[in-house]
């Protein structure tokens, strides 16, 4: 099993990149569903958190390369990685995303667009890096933080990013402006007031719930279609309607999101990209007696799982 997994959607050319792992409470990932159910699906540690991966979408377009998500970056310390768990490299050195780039000859300064679902810290967190500081200097009040990628464009729901400048209580620790504010600094954000097409094939589709402007990114060429699910389906594990994290902030909208773009998959024989699964990088779906279930599952090697 490989670190980067690469597939074709028509003529274009897309890789898969593991950025590293984190791990959630088992609980909080899963929501309403038993303990009992879950764990056969996922199993957890010692203090009962999860494996999760943290997997971006390289889409090697003819206007230069496009990066969907950036994982966690290498902006926070040691206490932040314990809490998550996060494996990401770095500290010093490059992150696994920059090792996954390298792996299919792409430099930081070679993308053109950074697509974030949202601006979560572990899908928009590597949007910056450490400026002008000892690597070893990590608390985020220290220190300033640049764009990871230099000449991209950033693009995200407008909705999101006022959302995420406007945070609560349940909010705040997963929206941390030193991951998006750099870019508004540096002028580069292309905002999108819901659905609509980025460049020629790949598309948003806001799937409000998780956050109220999340969006999935729809990859599309010559008659083929794959999706970057994010947060709607993190793993293969919440396939099932129900199955919703607890992170959510409006579960029935998740609900409603979730149902008609895995019906639009099936009928329409799109392939699937999980971002958080550990295992499963891509799959299709298919209809039984028992509902969707997934088919044409695709493994890699995330990271030491266990």
């Amino acid at each position: 099993m490989s670190l980067v997994h690469t597939f074709s959607v028509g003529r274009l050319r897309c890789h898969t990149l593991e950025a590293g792992l984190q791990r959630l409470d088992g609980g909080a990932m899963f929501g309403v569903v038993p303990r009992p159910l879950w764990e056969k699906r996922a199993p957890p540690d010692e203090r009962h958190r999860i494996p999760l991966a943290l997997r971006c979408l390289l889409v090697e377009h003819p206007d230069g390369p496009v990066l969907i998500d950036t994982g966690v970056g290498d902006k926070e310390n040691p206490k932040f990685h314990d809490i998550y768990g996060i494996e990401n490299a770095g500290d010093p050195g490059p992150t696994r995303l920059e090792d996954g780039l390298a792996a299919v000859g792409v430099a930081p300064d070679d993308v053109r667009l950074v697509v974030n679902t949202h601006l979560h810290f572990d899908h928009a967190g590597g949007n910056t890096r450490l400026a002008n500081v000892d690597a070893a200097i990590l608390d985020s009040s220290e220190f300033a933080a640049e764009l990871a990628f230099p000449n991209a464009t950033y693009v995200v729901q407008r909705g999101d990013l006022e959302f995420a400048r406007r945070t609560n209580e349940r909010t705040r620790a997963s929206y941390l402006p030193k991951n998006f504010e750099p870019v508004s600094v540096a002028n580069r954000w292309r905002l999108f007031n819901g659905d609509g097409e980025v460049v020629p094939g790949i598309a948003l589709r806001v799937t409000p719930g998780h956050v109220p402007y999340h969006q999935c990114i729809v990859v599309r060429d010559g008659g083929e279609s794959a999706v970057f699910l994010a947060d709607l389906v993190p793993t293969a594990a919440h396939l099932p309607l129900p199955w919703i994290m607890g992170y959510d902030l409006e579960p029935l909208r998740t609900l409603e999101s979730k149902r008609a773009l895995l019906e639009e998959a099936a009928s329409r024989d799109w392939l699937l990209v999980f971002e958080h699964d550990p295992v499963i990088a891509t799959a299709r779906l298919e209809r039984t007696t028992r509902g969707l279930e997934l088919r044409d599952e695709v493994r890699v090697a995330t990271a030491a799982v266990g």
